[in-house]
């Protein structure tokens, strides 16, 4: 897929005038750029309608907002051509049209634990700003659009860098429900995607320990399991390559020297499969890795 970023048509009168004289020709190249300049409005319009319900006050505005961003960025992807991808990331260097930060400064949000009232918020000279928490709804759909803008372009990734993403996610993956954790797994796979800075964050805030100990709680739901240990898989497959760095000393102490000699085994299934051999590979190989934590 290009990476190249998209520059909106200029659909202005000096086409017309072009199109007038270059005859049928320029009357195909006129039509084009009306086209380009329909799909940019789209774009444009798509994502200011999304952002607005996204940054409300109330919750269900707010999931309203993530169910039309996610609808926008499914149709981006499955689009048949690429005009669609590079508006979109075109549109992110444009600071009203960014995702990534109205997500983290409101859904994804961490509250502070005892909020500072004033007497200004008391005698309402300065009233306070009442927001609805975020639903587990919310989170997870909040969630599955930072997946998919981080999938769709990677300066979003970068960009999730400076919100600390990683630590974000790792403080929802330790404290929310299933339902969360799934997508939160998800999330951190396309975060930490070709991103050096993020996978440094997840070292650095012990995102291992955090996985590993969802992976052996045999309490935690099956599927929630696996998808820590393709999680796992991945990091070693392609993050910690190298088989005596201290990561794997450290995958020794979580798991025990056999398990983790089995994870590292497991994690070099062959770069020579399409995508969809790869998945299922990876997924018969993290069912292994569960299989061998469960009690006997």
């Amino acid at each position: 897929m290009s990476r190249k970023e998209a520059e909106p048509a200029a659909g202005d009168g000096s086409s017309a005038s072009g199109a007038d004289e270059g005859g049928s020709g320029s009357g195909g190249e006129l039509a084009d750029a009306l086209a380009r300049r329909r799909l940019y409005r789209e774009v444009t319009l798509a994502l200011r309608s999304g952002l607005r319900d996204a940054k409300a006050d109330f919750s269900f505005l707010r999931a309203r907002g993530l169910r039309s961003l996610l609808g926008f960025l499914r149709s981006t992807a499955s689009a048949a051509d690429d005009a669609r991808l590079l508006l979109f990331r075109h549109s992110q260097s444009i600071p009203d049209l960014q995702v990534i930060p109205v997500l983290f400064q409101n859904s994804l949000h961490q509250p502070k634990e005892d909020p500072v009232v004033t007497l200004d918020h008391i005698f309402g000279t300065e009233p306070m700003r009442i927001t609805s928490p975020s639903t587990d709804s919310e989170i997870a759909l909040a969630l599955r659009v930072l997946e998919g803008c981080c999938l769709l372009y990677s300066r979003c990734t970068a960009l999730a860098h400076k919100y600390k993403a990683v630590k974000v996610l790792l403080n929802i993956l330790a404290s929310r429900g299933p339902t969360e954790q799934g997508v939160c797994l998800d999330a951190l796979i396309s975060v930490m995607l070709d991103s050096p800075s993020n996978q440094m964050d997840f070292e650095e805030y012990s995102g291992l320990d955090k996985v590993a100990e969802l992976l052996k709680d045999v309490q935690v739901e099956k599927h929630i399991r696996l998808k820590c240990g393709e999680l796992l898989l991945l990091l070693i497959g392609h993050v910690y390559v190298k088989e005596n760095s201290p990561i794997h000393e450290h995958m020794k102490n979580l798991f025990g020297e056999q398990c983790a000699s089995l994870i590292w085994a497991a994690s070099r299934f062959g770069s020579t499969l399409d995508t969809e051999q790869r998945q299922t590979t990876l997924q018969i190989q993290a069912m292994r890795v569960v299989e061998s934590l469960e009690p006997y």
